[in-house]
């Protein structure tokens, strides 16, 4: 009553009653959008749960090393995972298996073992030849047979590196050399024939290999090592990581409910899917992924293994797509005791068991190489979804592009393949991570020197901007300096923040383009740097607070994107002895204290004219503080500006900067050389008097008038008037040149 009184009363004054409040319209923001290969489209990213999302990732199977294939899935999804996580909020539990028991492994294996037991029987260098020439047989078979242009290439140079190794062993044994020269060439023998004497040890002797043990310490010792890089590339560690090996049992219940909902059927010892009754029923559909590839055997085939393959056990199967959910082992196969006798899992059904024992009948995301997705992924989908008798076992895939190296197709199969450790050698983690970022993360990447090259560049350009942030911001200033009037220089700055800010945004939410991203952060450097630029041409401080986030929050992007390590706020991170210590923030202030005496050095220098002096302070500057990873700036007028940077990459700079010397002085040499010839070539030009100009050239002229003027050409032809005024222009030149000399002989000049 009393409001409503209060209203009337208003009114009575003739005043108007206010409106209701209402919010503020504004702008729809973005909404996170992922190319979902099932679609084939992007799609609004929606979780299952609110913002906790579950996500499966293919994992490496680990026979070998890790190559930059393998970097170029897990780097990828490690950025968006990050994307996911840091920037936009979500509650991720990332699951990746490691394949550890697979045919390639078994293959392996075996022909580790028997290749060390063939070395460990010492054989001599005859029976060396004898046996290298008994396995280039089968292996010139099958290279005989092999159609594919590439593997074919491949195989001729290792036949042609055997043959290449073999012949200086047989001579060596014909002519009867020293045993030290012998053992020397049966050993080079040995490291280009190792593969073609595996696979003929591993084909008479494979099924003879029955310790399992055997099978376990390869993949044992090549996931330490895939870890190990994993960690070197700063890729996050899986929540939760699962082994083929460790979920037998969990595989066996799998194939066993697929087997009991009707979509699987036994055949001597073995276990097939059903892809003609799946695909046949209401509720499913097989090969959702990529459905044009259906009834392509080859790469049907690599799905099921090289030890799989064979007359026998394709016929075991109902249709020539079905595929193996669980293989009955043969001798020389590792094998574990199931319903249908002794076997192994297949290698599609590792991953539907292992993630639906985890994430259970749904999971939001499964990520992979984009050559996983037939037969490998759509294997899964089918399985799964006759296992949870669903349509919705993967709710969003998501494939990482192919490697090149160098244009060409990267295969561990064709030796055709750069190791995680051997790029390491040559570019930093974070270099290969920014490579990665300058390109969509479902495109193919080429791993070439332009496109490290780029990501150096790139880097670069972002450290000096920070180093340069960072040596304004150690200027000293009280609390109320840190606090400047804003004009329109800091305006424009501003808004193109703002900018920039929003349109990493809207590249993130669709589909997370960090290519996009990467452009919108140069643009924001170049701006800042115009600004700092013209803040010093006016000889006025930059605005502290607005440069300070401009610098962090690229140095938050970059760390979203795990480009930069540690707990860094502003720019990379300066390696230190120790986790805890921050190496910046320690010798700085120390670094100052040097810099400053130094300045008050030169200046008492100069005005002594003192010039060693000065030669010690740039000696300090160029060749001792770099070693230590200073770099001192020198500017006219101004401080000098102490910056801490990665001491290779400081000595790299110091080598450039002497060949770039080394260059100008040999340019200037090459300069004055060539002045020094002109100069004697023109001096011996102003000896020849007029009249013996054309005497020498008689394969020209045939004759001449009292002066030495040509007056016929060599043909007896008398010359034309054009002719006859050109040459007199040289004669009449030569004269001028030669009256020069005498004057320069007559004052004692050269002679």
């Amino acid at each position: 009553m009393a409001g409503a009184h209060h209203g009337n009363a208003e009114h009575a004054k003739g005043r108007r009653p206010q409106p209701p409040w209402s919010p503020p319209e504004g702008t729809e923001p973005c909404r996170l959008r992922l190319y979902n290969s099932l679609t084939r489209a992007k799609e609004v990213f929606v979780p299952q749960c609110g913002k906790k999302v579950t996500w499966y990732c293919c994992g490496p199977t680990v026979y070998d090393a890790s190559h930059m294939g393998h970097a170029r899935s897990y780097i990828s999804f490690d950025i968006l995972r990050r994307v996911l996580r840091d920037y936009f909020g979500y509650d991720v539990l990332y699951c990746m298996n490691v394949t550890d028991v697979d045919d390639k492994i078994i293959k392996r294996a075996r022909q580790n073992h028997l290749f060390e037991q063939y070395l460990g029987r010492r054989p001599q260098p005859r029976q060396l030849l004898d046996d290298v020439r008994a396995a280039s047989e089968p292996f010139s078979a099958k290279l005989r047979a092999t159609a594919d242009p590439d593997r074919r290439q491949m195989m001729e140079r290792m036949e042609l590196a055997v043959t290449e190794a073999a012949e200086p062993l047989r001579e060596a044994l014909d002519r009867r050399f020293p045993d030290h020269v012998l053992d020397e060439r049966a050993q080079v023998l040995l490291e280009a024939a190792k593969d073609l004497l595996s696979d003929w040890l591993d084909a008479r002797l494979g099924s003879e290999v029955t310790d399992n043990s055997i099978f376990s310490q390869l993949p044992k010792f090549w996931e330490g090592e895939f870890h190990k890089d994993m960690d070197a590339l700063n890729v996050l560690r899986p929540d939760v990581l699962t082994r083929v090996s460790e979920y037998v049992p969990e595989i066996v219940s799998f194939v066993q409910r697929i087997v009991d909902n009707g979509y699987g059927y036994e055949s001597n010892g073995s276990v097939y899917f059903d892809t003609t009754k799946f695909d046949g029923s209401e509720r499913h559909s097989y090969a959702k992924l990529v459905p044009e590839a259906v009834g392509d055997q080859k790469a049907l085939q690599e799905g099921e293994g090289d030890l799989s393959v064979s007359a026998e056990r394709l016929s075991e199967k109902r249709s020539p797509n079905d595929f193996a959910l669980w293989k009955a082992s043969k001798p020389g196969e590792p094998s574990w005791g199931c319903p249908w006798g002794k076997g192994r899992p297949g290698w599609h059904i590792e991953c539907s068991a292992m993630a639906g024992t985890i994430l259970g009948e749904s999971m939001d995301i499964h990520g992979g190489g984009f050559d996983l997705r037939f037969p490998h992924h759509d294997n899964e989908l089918a399985q799964s979804e006759a296992y949870f008798d669903n349509d919705c076992w993967v709710r969003y895939f998501l494939h990482a592009g192919h490697l090149t190296i160098a244009g060409c197709k990267m295969s561990k199969s064709l030796k055709n393949f750069v190791t995680i450790k051997d790029a390491l050698k040559k570019h930093s983690a974070r270099q290969l991570r920014l490579a990665f970022l300058m390109h969509s993360w479902k495109d193919t990447l080429d791993y070439s020197g332009n496109t490290m090259e780029s990501a150096i560049q790139y880097e670069k350009f972002l450290n000096e901007f920070f180093l340069n942030v960072k040596a304004i911001l150690r200027t000293p200033v009280d609390v109320t300096g840190e606090f400047e009037k804003w004009e329109e220089q800091e305006m424009e700055l501003n808004r193109s923040f703002s900018a920039r800010k929003a349109a990493v945004h809207a590249a993130l939410c669709d589909n997370v383009d960090t290519r996009a991203v990467l452009e919108e952060l140069r643009a924001l450097v170049s701006h800042t740097n115009y600004y700092l630029a013209a803040k010093k041409a006016d000889r006025a401080a930059p605005n502290r607070l607005l440069l300070r986030g401009v610098g962090v929050y690229i140095t938050h992007m970059l760390k979203v994107f795990g480009a930069v390590e540690g707990e860094e706020v502003l720019g990379f991170p300066v390696a230190g002895s120790g986790p805890s210590l921050n190496l910046e923030a320690t010798v700085m202030p120390y670094l100052q204290v040097l810099s400053d005496f130094r300045e008050g050095v030169r200046r008492i220098a100069r005005e002594q004219r003192v010039p060693e002096v000065l030669q010690l302070s740039d000696t300090l500057r160029d060749d001792v503080l770099p070693d230590l990873g200073v770099r001192l700036e020198d500017h006219e007028g101004l401080p000098t500006v102490v910056k801490l940077v990665d001491r290779v990459t400081l000595l790299r700079e110091r080598e450039e900067k002497k060949k770039a010397e080394e260059e100008k002085r040999r340019r200037k040499d090459e300069a004055a050389r060539k002045k020094q010839e002109q100069e004697a070539a023109k001096l011996a030009k102003m000896k020849t008097p007029p009249n013996e100009l054309f005497l020498a050239e008689g394969d020209k002229y045939s004759m001449f008038d009292e002066n030495g003027f040509p007056t016929h050409d060599a043909e007896g032809k008398e010359l034309s008037k054009g002719q006859a005024k050109k040459l007199r222009k040289q004669y009449e030149l030569q004269e001028k040149l030669y009256k020069e000399y005498l004057q320069m002989v007559q004052n004692g000049g050269p002679v």
